[in-house]
């Protein structure tokens, strides 16, 4: 399980690709809005660059962008959904320097579509205790509130006092997602992964990864149609069942693998998990 760990790991390459990508955006956007040639001020990155839960290839990188509050106002005073004007105006902004790429802006982001690594932009307004109102155009327009350091201080609360398995295992769950389709947001593996590992009680190291993913396949599977309750806003999240049918089959080949690693049939083991992870898990498991 330590080589399925380092296969996951993004390559020097896509890191410098998508650390380049994501700085032009902050500075175009901090010059646009402050006046500030500056690759980090009034941003963060969110999502797996942000919280250090990059799968190889990486999908995207992730940005909140914190706007002037003059802003809000401005669009304020406008009528219909001004939320989807604000984002067409961060999407003609971001156009004007990218000339050659695609930009899209719908929902919460604009998406910088550059041919290797996309960078989705997500404009906000930052309150005092450090949380953030993000843009929602569905049904009209509206806010929706956010705290996205406090989503990180928990991850990496977790993390430390679990010796690194979270993380770990929310990149794992990710190859999963990604290699079956399941339909699971991945804020929702981390928040699930977090839950679970305070209550795990076998030791947190690679030995015990076959029984660590079998576990939370388990855990999962039991929270189906059930919620979570998200960092620092309080917000209770639905999770449906529209993936509970691939977490019930992950499962089953799970409790297959770790009875043959358990009679040493380490190839036949190997072979159930690259139904789950692919093949950026070896087929030899040790």
């Amino acid at each position: 399980m330590e080589g399925f760990i380092a296969n996951l790991a993004v390559t020097d390459i896509q890191d410098r690709d998508g650390t380049t990508k994501q700085a032009g955006v902050r500075r175009v956007l901090n010059r646009h809005y402050y006046g500030l040639d500056s690759e980090t001020a009034n941003s963060m990155l969110t999502g797996a660059w942000g919280k250090h839960l990059r799968v190889r290839p990486p999908r995207d990188v992730d940005v909140l962008f914190a706007l002037p509050w003059d802003v809000y106002h401005r669009f304020e005073a406008r009528s219909g959904n001004k939320q989807s004007q604000l984002l067409q105006e961060v999407k003609t902004v971001l156009a004007a320097e990218y000339t050659e790429s695609d930009i899209g802006g719908d929902g919460q982001v604009v998406v910088v579509r550059f041919a290797t690594m996309p960078v989705e932009v997500v404009p906000a307004f930052e309150f005092a205790d450090g949380q953030f109102w993000i843009c929602d155009t569905n049904l009209g327009g509206s806010y929706r509130l956010t705290d996205p350091r406090a989503e990180i201080a928990e991850l990496e609360h977790s993390d430390q006092a679990n010796g690194g398995v979270t993380r770990h295992l929310v990149r794992m769950m990710k190859q999963w997602q990604r290699c079956c389709a399941v339909p699971l947001k991945s804020f929702v593996l981390e928040r699930l992964a977090i839950e679970f590992l305070q209550t795990w009680p076998y030791t947190r190291s690679f030995f015990w990864y076959d029984w660590l993913i079998r576990d939370f396949l388990a855990h999962l599977v039991s929270r189906a149609n059930g919620g979570i309750i998200m960092p620092g806003t309080g917000q209770w999240v639905g999770l449906g069942d529209a993936w509970a049918s691939k977490a019930r089959s992950a499962h089953a080949v799970s409790v297959r693998a770790c009875d043959q690693e358990r009679d040493n049939e380490n190839v036949l083991a190997g072979l159930e998990w690259q139904a789950i992870f692919g093949s950026e898990i070896a087929l030899y498991v040790e």
